[in-house]
C-alpha cells in the first residue's frame, strides 16, 4: 500500500493574502517548567531527571479556509435546496472515504474556465466513468500558485458532477472558481449578476463539498486509489483543515 498526502504543510506563506496568513509560535521544551511547577504544582526538586520539559505550539491567525482544506455547504449559502445547509461537524463521515478520479485540466490557461464540455470531453478520452460517491479530483497544475492565479470551475461544470452523484471534490489551486479579483472585475466589465463565485453558489441548489489547496494531484494515476478527507470537527464551521490522502493498492 502507498499513501500520498494531497495536503499542504500548515505554516507561513506570503502568498495567501494578509488576512489569511498563518502564525505557528513554537514553545520550547525549558518554557513549560514555569507552568509544571506553578500550575501543575510539581515540586523544583521532583523535576524528572535529565528531562528539559515538554514542547508546545500555538496556531495565531488561522481561519478554517486557510491551507488545504474542505468547504461545507454552510460556507456556499445558508440554504440549500430548501433546508439548512450542513455544517462541517455535520457532514456524513461515508461522503469523505471513497474511489478517486483525477480529471486534468493542467492545459487550461490562467482566467481560462473549466466548462462541463472539458470535463465530459475527458472523462470520454480517457475511458473513465464517475459513479455515485467518487471523490473527483480537478488537477490543474497550480498547488503552488497564488491566489490571482489559476484556471476554476465553471457553474455548469460544477452542477453536471454533482448530478453524477459526485458529493465530494477537490482543486489543486487556491480556490474553486477563477481567481476572486478576477472574478469581480469580470462581473463589472460585463454588468452580470451571475458570474461572481458561480461554482460554489451550485452549492445554494444541490448539495455538494469540495476541497481547495490540495497539492500533489500529479502523484496520482487518473483512477485506481481511495481517497480520505477527514477535516477537524469543528462546530458550527463552514469549513475545516483537512488532511487530506490518497491510498494506493500496490498488489
Amino acid at each position: 500500500m502507498k499513501i500520498i498526502d494531497l495536503s499542504k504543510t500548515i505554516a507561513y506563506n506570503k502568498k495567501d493574502p494578509w488576512f489569511m496568513r498563518i502564525k505557528i509560535k513554537h514553545k520550547r521544551h525549558k518554557k513549560s517548567k514555569f507552568l509544571i511547577r506553578f500550575f501543575v504544582g510539581l515540586k523544583k526538586k521532583f523535576f524528572p531527571p535529565d528531562w528539559e520539559g515538554w514542547a508546545d505550539d500555538k496556531i495565531i491567525g488561522m481561519g478554517v479556509h486557510a491551507t488545504t482544506h474542505i468547504d461545507a455547504p454552510w460556507h456556499y449559502a445558508p440554504i440549500v435546496a430548501g433546508k439548512k445547509a450542513k455544517t462541517i461537524d455535520e457532514i456524513p463521515l461515508e461522503w469523505l472515504y471513497g474511489d478517486g478520479i483525477v480529471i486534468d485540466m493542467k492545459h487550461k490557461k490562467d482566467f481560462e474556465i473549466i466548462s462541463k464540455k472539458d470535463v465530459i470531453d475527458f472523462l470520454e478520452k480517457n475511458k473513465l466513468k464517475l459513479k455515485t460517491g467518487n471523490i473527483v479530483l480537478i488537477r490543474t497544475g497550480r498547488d503552488h500558485d497564488n491566489v490571482n492565479k489559476g484556471t476554476g470551475m465553471s457553474a455548469e461544470a460544477t452542477e453536471w458532477l454533482i448530478d453524477q452523484g459526485i458529493k465530494v471534490m477537490g482543486i489543486d489551486q487556491w480556490g474553486w472558481d477563477l481567481p476572486l479579483k478576477y472574478q469581480a472585475k469580470l462581473a463589472n466589465q460585463k454588468k452580470d449578476k451571475d458570474l461572481f463565485w458561480e461554482g460554489h453558489r451550485i452549492g445554494q441548489k444541490k448539495e455538494y463539498l469540495h476541497m481547495e489547496q490540495l497539492i500533489n494531484l500529479d502523484a496520482l494515476p487518473l483512477s485506481g486509489f481511495k481517497i480520505a478527507v477527514f477535516p477537524l470537527k469543528i462546530k458550527g464551521a463552514s469549513a475545516a483543515p483537512a488532511r487530506v490522502v490518497a491510498i494506493i493498492d500496490e498488489k
